[in-house]
């Protein structure tokens, strides 16, 4: 189900359009009632932001410029079939639901899910072939236009790619016959709106001949900062706004500000298209300085700076056990997640003042993207480990997502986690008029701004694994669109160059402080010696060696995990759990521990669990009369296993022998 809303009350003070989606999967729509002490659903979890971000995406640039109107989209699951994912439609739903009502709306368009086995595409796959495929792209289009593009890939050829978006394209085009087809049957009518700035082309005119030869010099000290240009920007900016030639004209401050900004994003896409000068010098497919340092902080188990530009990102490796995994309850799905990317974008990384809250949706689409990208690279069978990466963002003037990418495979290569390439990401920009476009390399902040595209693309050596694609215009060619991934993937080269200088593989070992672990398998029948009697033998082992130890089945293996803070603790740890589940051989030599004396001999622990009776015949070769003047109860001896009785399983030991 799909609603959409907007208000009949304009919102002039915006200069973006206050556009909200919210999609929801309800749990009762798969027969569940949610986990945890709350037993109603509450905020929306990460999986559903994230789904909500790209019906957002999709949907933001079909909605006219001049619209400053609220907008929200609610979007919930009340019946859904778990082999099959309901995100697929989530974005078919709301354009329905915006197509049908009087909301001005450029549509129908719609999104489809595209994954490939045995190399060939698939539209809409089932879950469980999601989870076996080489590739998982989302792909959102109108009847002729391409509109947003996000995915991850197993190092995949552009052409690849392309072949993907086209086939997925195709696929659109039927779901916006449905839409065209149920909208014939009601009579819509788009509402009339005031638009968001008033046109006044006489204060446009007269700000844009006054201000042109000023913002140019502005734009062309490319010795600036970032900071220092919009210090200087605003400065310019005050001017006019004290300017009576301009208060006469215009309405309010407002208004002489949104000419303002106009006329310097008219002015900078000027300067790039024309004269290929980016506000920082560089040509249109030239990377900024990069720097790279690995091992930075002494008590992670990994860490990594990276450095592009005015951009920078530390990101840091943390190993935990399986009990540090995280539990995902959701209507559609319920399970363990052992990789986690959390990525921070506090507000000092761009000089702004901000309060720091829960993680923004942004913060959790980006960290999601940057995981796409490392996680087609990882061994995961290899990996015994709870990985938690965190990749703080320090500074940012463009793509702070991608560079964290880059960060992040630094960051586990320097902690031990075996990847099989390094793998580095990039932005890309479009600038584009009706005459000419022109594609620009690793983006700047105010280039993102005033774009018309926004690509960002990650990869190996060998091929691409993940790619985001949001256009703020129309439409783009599929030319345009293969000559910018093409730049892009040239440039992530170049940066993957500067990478591998400082680390091209993962460390042989891990960090001498990180936690240790061992997997190895079990016999199930030896499985309840190890736990005990309502679980008495395993708390002791964790409570003796101070480590975590989990019994689990992993694709029909019992599979015995033990977590150590130290190597030492390990080792105690391991020496135990094989004493509880080796057999007692004949003949073997044990360390006992006596239990209990009787009349006619002593009962002893010879292995964890295991007691055998010591007869007092087997005690010496002399006679004995009293065997309390011999042994004594806690006291440690030396005996031999001498028999195991068939039927009973009763041990027979001997201290003489």
């Amino acid at each position: 189900m799909a609603n959409v809303v907007s208000s009949y009350q304009i919102n002039r003070e915006n200069d973006f359009l206050n556009l909200s989606v919210d999609y929801q999967e309800k749990f009762f729509s798969t027969g569940r009632i949610p986990g945890g002490f709350l037993k109603r659903e509450s905020k929306l979890s990460n999986y559903e932001i994230l789904i909500s971000r790209l019906v957002d995406r999709a949907l933001r640039p079909r909605f006219p410029k001049d619209y400053c109107y609220d907008i929200q989209v609610n979007i919930s699951l009340l019946s859904g079939d778990k082999s099959i994912s309901p995100s697929n439609f989530a974005c078919l739903a709301a354009s329905s639901a915006l197509t049908l009502s009087d909301i001005p709306f450029d549509g129908p368009i719609s999104e489809v899910r595209i994954g490939c086995i045995d190399d060939k595409f698939i539209i809409n796959p089932c879950i469980e072939d999601i989870n076996k495929s080489k590739c998982d792209i989302i792909v959102a289009a109108s009847q002729n236009e391409i509109i947003m593009i996000e995915g991850k890939m197993e190092e995949y050829k552009i052409n690849d790619i392309i072949s993907s978006i086209k086939t997925g394209h195709n696929a659109i085009k039927s779901h916006i016959n449905a839409q065209n087809e149920l909208l014939n049957q009601k009579n819509v009518i788009k509402r009339n709106y005031n638009k968001k700035i008033d046109t006044n082309n006489d204060l446009y005119m007269i700000m844009y001949n006054d201000l042109y030869d000023i913002m140019v010099v502005l734009f062309k000290n490319h010795s600036i900062s970032k900071k220092e240009r919009n210090i200087r920007s605003s400065e310019i900016l005050n001017k006019c706004l004290i300017n009576s030639q301009y208060t006469n004209i215009a309405k309010d401050d407002l208004e002489i500000k949104k000419n303002y900004s106009i006329i310097e994003k008219t002015i900078i896409r000027k300067l790039i298209i024309e004269d290929d000068l980016r506000l920082d010098g560089r040509n249109h497919n030239q990377i900024r300085d990069i720097s790279c340092e690995i091992n930075l902080l002494p008590s992670t188990h990994g860490s990594a700076l990276f450095t592009r530009g005015e951009t920078q990102v530390l990101s840091t490796i943390t190993l935990g056990s399986r009990y540090d995994e995280q539990c995902i309850d959701g209507a559609m799905f319920f399970g363990y997640e052992n990789l986690m990317l959390h990525y921070n974008f506090p507000a000092f990384a761009t000089g702004e003042i901000k309060p720091s809250r829960a993680p923004s949706r942004r913060e959790i689409g980006h960290g999601n993207l940057a995981l796409n990208a490392i996680k087609p690279l990882l061994f995961s069978e290899q990996i015994p480990y709870t990985i938690r990466i965190v990749a703080e963002v320090l500074s940012s003037n463009g793509s702070s997502s991608m560079a964290t990418v880059c960060a992040t495979s630094l960051a586990l290569m320097d902690s031990g986690i075996k990847i099989k390439n390094n793998v580095a990401g990039i932005a890309m920009g479009l600038i584009k008029n009706d005459k000419k476009y022109i594609i620009l390399s690793d983006i700047l902040g105010d280039e993102d701004h005033i774009g018309d595209m926004d690509l960002k693309i990650a990869g190996t050596v060998n091929g691409i694994t993940s790619i985001q694609i949001d256009l703020k215009i129309t439409s783009i060619s599929y030319e345009i669109l293969e000559k910018s991934i093409n730049q892009g993937y040239n440039g992530i080269l170049h940066i993957l160059e500067k990478m591998n200088k400082i680390i091209c593989k993962s460390n042989k070992n891990y960090k001498n402080h990180a936690p240790h672990i061992i997997q190895k398998n079990i016999n199930p029948k030896l499985i309840g010696n190890i736990i005990g009697p309502g679980g008495k033998n395993i708390n002791n082992i964790q409570k003796q060696t101070n480590t975590s130890i989990k019994i689990s089945n992993v694709n029909g293996k019992d599979i015995l995990e033990i977590f150590a803070q130290t190597k030492n603790d390990l080792d105690n740890a391991i020496n135990i759990v094989d004493s509880y589940i080796t057999l007692p051989k004949i003949g073997n030599i044990y360390d006992g521990i006596i239990k209990n004396i009787l009349s006619f001999g002593a009962f002893i622990e010879f292995m964890p669990g295991k007691e055998g009776l010591l007869h007092i015949s087997e005690i010496s070769s002399k006679r004995i009369d009293n065997i309390n003047d011999i042994l004594s109860i806690g006291e440690k001896i030396k005996i031999k296993l001498i028999g195991i009785d068939q039927k009973t399983g009763k041990f027979r030991l001997s201290k003489k022998s």
